[in-house]
């Protein structure tokens, strides 16, 4: 008999699972490795209207949260690794031995596309781009702009990465490099082996154990998926294996019917075997208010995010000015387990201030008073955080 979840429980279901409503106490760095290992990942994104997308998902999460721990999680133990999911992430260097099935599958399909951009002589970009850092250590892109040894490059036509740059990220989306640090935020690339600690690098999974891995550990940190989701998660697998992989789990299955938000027909997903037990334990989220990041994983997937919450959100960075709806980069409001509006600010560093250029509350919502102060009150936190002293409504508008 399928689990029957209201919209309200899978609302709090899904919040607990994107580790939302866990208790707010101090962040160390080893509770740090653990919320990202319990989250899976968190997006990477060069953006810093306000603070980079994975500081303000951290952040987000718990206010004690400290840069420097992840600087050092990610640089000097190596616990933590850059890499792809559905985009750039930081992922634990635990689930290294699973991404090498990505690194062969980009093997296969990388070499010929990037061929392409750069016409002949790719190879031998290649194999003297590893060769330097192999010699060298730690390199940038730039430190190839005057490499005197480098192969001639031909002239023109050349796609925006210059040749060795491309070599460097076919070298890490593949395996070989990794990345050892960031300077500003480019990307400083080594040897994998030297970034990686052997303890993880060494590890082999079958392809069976990966997809075994990638299906499960997707639907712990979704609570209920469809197969679909499921393989989104981690963006490893496609929809077909991760279809099979329901089929041939059945016995450790158990079909659930979610309730949307609009109120229509119920929509069937997947959970563990007893989770109807477990979902009741899993606490609600807290009432306060919180600006959440564009790319917090709670919303990646802006389908099932919009089923949940009645929430349609889309990130307009790429929509010309005259045809955005919102703004550039407007972040949504949560606000116990709703999502109540989304704001459009930015970080004027150099001012100190956090410059709030319009609110846009969901129907239905008021803006109360209470509200409001809730929402100057963590407008407040937010900008400590991202280094300014003050939040500044622009031409005086508060919202009210």
């Amino acid at each position: 008999m399928a689990i029957h979840l209201s919209n309200s429980d899978a609302r709090r279901i899904f919040l607990a699972k994107q580790e939302l409503s866990r208790p707010r106490g101090k962040l160390t760095k080893a509770g740090l490795l653990e919320l990202v290992r319990d989250l899976g990942f968190v997006q990477v994104d060069s953006i810093a209207t306000v603070e980079r997308a994975h500081h303000h998902i951290l952040f987000s999460r718990n206010p004690t949260y400290r840069r420097e721990h992840l600087a050092a999680l990610l640089e000097k133990d190596g616990e933590l690794f850059e890499h792809w999911t559905h985009d750039a992430a930081i992922i634990p260097s635990a689930f290294f031995a699973y991404w090498k099935h990505r690194f062969a599958r980009a093997r296969e399909t990388l070499a010929d596309r990037w061929r392409s951009w750069h016409e002949n002589g790719f190879e031998s970009y290649v194999d003297h781009v590893l060769e330097r850092v192999q010699a060298e250590g730690r390199l940038m892109a730039r430190d190839f702009e005057q490499d005197t040894e480098s192969p001639k490059r031909p002239p023109g036509g050349w796609w925006n990465w210059h040749p060795e740059k491309t070599a460097l990220e076919y070298h890490w989306r593949t395996g070989n490099l990794a990345i050892a640090g960031r300077e500003g935020f480019q990307k400083v690339y080594d040897l994998a082996e030297r970034v990686i600690p052997s303890r993880h690098y060494g590890g082999e999974v079958t392809r069976e154990a990966f997809v075994d891995w990638a299906c499960t550990s997707a639907l712990e940190r979704l609570g209920f998926a469809t197969h679909g989701e499921i393989a989104a998660f981690w963006g490893l697998i496609s929809p077909e294996e991760a279809r099979q992989w329901v089929a041939g789990n059945a016995a450790r299955l158990e079909p659930v019917l979610i309730a949307p938000a609009d109120g229509s027909r119920p929509r069937a997903s997947h959970a563990f075997a007893g989770s109807a037990e477990i979902f009741t334990t899993l606490p609600p989220p807290p009432a306060r208010l919180r600006v959440l990041n564009p790319f917090d994983p709670l919303l990646r997937d802006r389908n099932r995010a919009e089923r949940l919450f009645g929430f349609n959100y889309r990130i307009e960075v790429f929509v010309p000015a005259p045809k955005r709806v919102y703004g550039y980069y407007v972040f949504p409001l949560l606000e116990g387990d709703r999502l109540v509006g989304r704001i459009d600010m930015k970080a004027d560093r150099k001012a100190g201030t956090l410059d709030v250029r319009r609110l846009w509350l969901e129907p239905g919502v008021r803006a109360s008073t209470a509200r409001l102060s809730a929402l100057d009150a963590e407008l407040s936190r937010l900008g400590r955080f991202a280094g300014v002293e003050r939040t500044v409504y622009l031409d005086g508008w508060r919202g009210e």
